[in-house]
């Protein structure tokens, strides 16, 4: 059905948020409510996360790792619920990095923002090393270095398949929204539908009752608190899956009327994701065949479809799962564009003029298209030899997305405790009296979750030979280089040259149209 065409002042009251921070309307509103909340659940992508870490959940917490889904997803529900309020007052490009601007002060928003912007880009060779994980499960055809047996053939294969990946996220971002909105509502559908029909062709094959999410298979031993001490590692591979759903607000200044649709879509996305993804892993833990054996803590979820559904269905399932991975490296790579557009429009990073530039044509940045795709193809290639390459870069990205994110709820609590805190206005999604328990648990959970990641345990960054202390902390040196340095960088350099450049800036005379700044 074709969408009628919005009435006229619609775009003149979605931009009015634009306004508030002294910009112009530049990119194109062609982006729907499906559009958004697509954008929101291919950035989380059920399949993708589930597939790509079960195996390093399972291998490292049993099958009572399945907890951690629901514990994460409480947290990230309270930090969803926040976005969505900021989403309601402020749907613009860069969402993290604008909300921290102005809830905070234009520092934080820039730390917040160069943090996020790291991690999405770590988070893109993370996303396109999935590829590896499912495509030769499907052939050994897609195993082009060596016969996967060899100390470097997977690690170097998945930065292979993975280069492919990107370079076609990177072309499609480069083509304009529309064409990336069409290829990932597309591939959103097909991810739902083949979510949905995995569900009940697992829960047709129930071999035991769901009281196996209580076994733990022993993997407390070694860990000095006992099963907590697994627990917690294992829950890195639910963290993984649940953020990004920001993404939804990020698209702001390319959707129509994003003031109430994004608040909607990162709430349905996170809620869509907790069901979805939770009755996949809970039926494919009351499925599979046999729960001993390694295959599970090293094929994962891809062992269990085959095992379970056989080799036709399973690999018919299995590309599916390629092409969830395909449209959330997709979702991820369009969201970190937009948050260097929005940095480099406040003139906020090296080349600003020229990231920030709107190409005429396609009415989107295609130089941060690029440059984003180049620099996550880098962060291949200095792995390329690393053989656990996929837990370290995957865990170094969701620490950082995680401090973004503190970057934006913790200044949100401060504003609430000072009472400075005005929600959007009467009709937009609000928190009302609930807002300021809601905000608590959303900083508690980002605190106490980036603590539980950055830790330096070998179980999550060197498990495995060849040993490096290096390995273990990389976590903390990556985050305290990039953190550190990129604020030194800023604070010595950026900051003296920070304010909207004038090719984006909103000039407001008697003599023009464009909507007035709104007041706080």
């Amino acid at each position: 059905m074709t969408k009628a065409a919005p009435p006229s002042g619609t775009h003149e009251h979605d931009d009015s948020a634009l306004a508030e921070f002294g910009y112009r309307p530049e990119l194109k509103r062609t982006l729907g409510n499906f559009h958004t909340f697509a954008a929101g659940i291919s950035y989380i992508s059920i399949l993708t996360g589930t597939f790509q870490l079960f195996y390093f959940g399972y291998g490292s917490g049993g099958p009572a790792y399945w907890w951690s889904w629901p514990m994460v997803f409480v947290g990230q529900f309270a930090v969803a619920l926040c976005f969505a309020e900021l989403a309601a007052r402020h749907p613009v490009a860069g969402s993290v990095y604008n909300w921290a601007k102005r809830i905070g002060n234009p520092h934080l928003g820039w730390l917040a923002g160069w943090m996020m912007l790291v991690a999405s880009i770590v988070s893109i060779a993370a996303v396109a090393l999935a590829y590896q994980l499912t495509l030769p499960q499907i052939s050994s055809a897609f195993q082009f270095v060596g016969d996967g047996t060899g100390t470097y053939d997977v690690a170097t294969n998945a930065v292979v398949l993975a280069t492919v990946l990107i370079l076609f996220t990177t072309l499609v971002n480069a083509f304009g929204v529309k064409l990336m909105a069409r290829i990932n509502t597309a591939g959103v559908f097909i991810e739902l539908v083949a979510s949905v029909v995995l569900i009940v062709m697992l829960a047709v094959h129930i071999t035991r009752g769901p009281q196996v999410v209580l076994e733990t298979d022993g993997t407390g031993a070694g860990h000095g608190a006992g099963y907590l001490g697994a627990f917690l590692v294992a829950s890195l591979a639910s963290a993984y899956v649940m953020y990004g759903f920001d993404t939804a607000a990020s698209l702001g200044e390319e959707s129509l009327n994003p003031s109430r649709n994004a608040p909607r879509a990162i709430l349905r996305a996170v809620i869509a994701s907790f069901v979805l993804g939770g009755l996949v892993l809970l039926l494919a833990l009351m499925s599979v065949s046999s729960l001993k054996g390694d295959k599970l803590s090293t094929d994962g979820l891809q062992y269990v479809v085959l095992d379970v559904l056989g080799p036709t269905a399973g690999k018919g399932m299995l590309w599916c799962v390629l092409i969830a991975v395909t449209v959330c490296a997709l979702a991820v790579h369009t969201a970190a564009i937009r948050l260097a557009f929005a940095m480099a429009r406040d003139n906020n990073l090296p080349a600003s003029s020229v990231l920030a530039r709107v190409s005429p044509r396609f009415r989107t940045p295609v130089v941060p298209a690029v440059v984003i795709g180049v620099l996550a193809l880098a962060i291949l290639v200095v792995n390329i030899r690393q053989p656990q390459i996929f837990t370290v870069v995957t865990s170094i990205g969701i620490v950082m997305i995680y401090l973004a994110y503190l970057g934006v709820t913790a200044p949100m609590l401060l504003a609430r405790l000072r009472g400075r805190w005005a929600p959007a206005g009467e009709g937009r999604f609000s928190l009302g009296r609930w807002g300021l328990v809601v905000n608590v648990v959303a900083v508690v959970w980002g605190a106490g979750m980036t603590l539980n990641l950055i830790w330096p345990r070998a179980a999550v960054y060197n498990a495995s030979a060849p040993y490096h202390w290096y390995l273990r902390w990389g976590a903390v040196l990556f985050v305290a280089v990039i953190a550190g340095g990129g604020f030194a960088y800023y604070w010595f350099v950026q900051r003296h040259r920070t304010g909207v450049l004038a090719e984006h800036r909103l000039e407001v005379g008697p003599e023009t149209s464009e909507p007035a700044p709104a007041s706080d």
